[in-house]
């Protein structure tokens, strides 16, 4: 097997244990509250995972954590006060869908990339306008309030 594809079955691999985990912990009824445990530690946490991966700018969270993670290919389009990021695609909403378990978006995607947004300027917003778990795409709108 070649690197590429090595890759590829790790990233696919990973993606799918973090489907199971969403599954298991909806199955427990504990998804919620460990969602919002979470969301805090990701928040405080940004900053040092920003680090990790090498990433220094706002609009690199999207497209840093594409390409090492394979999951979404995110789009990002400039405006007047930041950018909004958008992905028509992601295999972790794809597999979660096929397994029937709820919803991974906020735990293993849309809070860290907030935490690591909000690290690198601390006052953006990060809004979530849509996702692919309800909706057609992933559209996420970043204020850098310059």
């Amino acid at each position: 097997m070649d690197i590429e594809k090595h890759v590829q079955f790790l990233q696919t691999a990973y993606t799918g244990a973090l489907a199971d985990a969403v599954l298991q912990y909806g199955k427990e009824g504990v998804l919620a509250s460990i969602t919002d445990r979470k969301r805090q530690e990701n928040i405080g946490s940004g900053k040092i995972r920003a680090a990790q991966f090498g990433i220094t700018k706002p609009e690199e969270v999207f497209i840093k954590l594409a390409e090492l993670f394979g999951c979404a290919s995110w789009s990002i389009t400039n405006n007047s006060n930041g950018f909004v990021a958008q992905t028509s695609g992601c295999k972790l909403c794809a597999i979660a869908k096929k397994i029937g378990a709820p919803s991974p978006c906020h735990l293993y995607c849309l809070d860290p990339m907030e935490g690591m947004v909000r690290a690198l300027k601390s006052d953006a917003e990060f809004a979530v306008e849509e996702t692919l778990w309800e909706g057609s795409k992933c559209d996420i709108l970043v204020n850098l309030r310059e």
